[in-house]
């Protein structure tokens, strides 16, 4: 397929939402292909998933800069000399600079791991469990200013189970973000999705769900 979306995806970790990247730009007609993983640590383990398949990598550590704005202009050097145009980030633990966060606007999504605007930063299952959320989930967003904030592209919503704790519900929202993730870089890049202010409108988005109720009825 001819003129595919040339995406890099920035992570830190074990990178399974990166896999899931990977995983569905393997088919020939998926619109998008992975032509670079950076990681801010050298010893993130989604690195050698991307080097498992054939995927450019490189690491650029905060330590060698004097400060974010420097870092950031490293990482934008590196992913435009890549043939880079749009990215992702996939558990990239690292805030990044108001200067990066315009160069790159409406072409960097991020997943989080609640119902943004709810919960957003760290320790989200666990929150939602405090707060007696009856469902919860994740969502793919464009990427502003403000943590975990930007026009949300598309969520996934998981019940929350009696005797549920923190890493069941991760678990089963993990598996929400793996199925996510891909379905919505897959929209971007066929150009279905247009930002308007704070929103996102999806082309086509006509088919409607039957909810999802929790508890569930019998």
């Amino acid at each position: 397929m001819a003129g595919k979306l040339k995406v890099s995806v920035l992570i830190s970790g074990r990178g399974s939402n990166l896999q899931a990247l990977i995983d569905a730009c393997r088919a020939p007609d998926f619109p998008a292909e992975i032509v670079m993983v950076v990681s801010n640590r050298p010893d993130a383990q989604g690195l050698f998933r991307a080097q498992a398949a054939g995927i450019s990598t490189a690491v650029i550590e905060p330590r060698d800069f004097p400060d974010k704005v420097s870092f950031d202009r490293a990482m934008t050097e590196i992913l435009e000399s890549s043939g880079t145009g749009f990215i992702c980030l996939a558990g990239f633990m690292r805030l990044l600079s108001p200067e990066f966060v315009d160069h790159w606007r409406d072409r960097m999504i991020n997943i989080h791991p609640s119902l943004l605007p709810l919960f957003p930063g760290l320790d989200t299952h666990r929150r939602a469990l405090d707060a007696g959320m009856r469902l919860h989930g994740c969502s793919v967003h464009f990427v502003r200013h403000e943590m975990d904030s930007g026009p949300i592209i598309g969520q996934a919503a998981v019940a929350v189970l009696d005797g549920d704790d923190p890493d069941s519900l991760s678990s089963r929202v993990l598996e929400a973000e793996h199925l996510l993730y891909p379905w919505c870089l897959e929209l971007v890049a066929r150009g279905m999705v247009t930002v308007t202010g704070d929103t996102c409108r999806i082309a086509g988005h006509t088919t409607a769900l039957s909810p999802l109720v929790s508890p569930a009825r019998s």
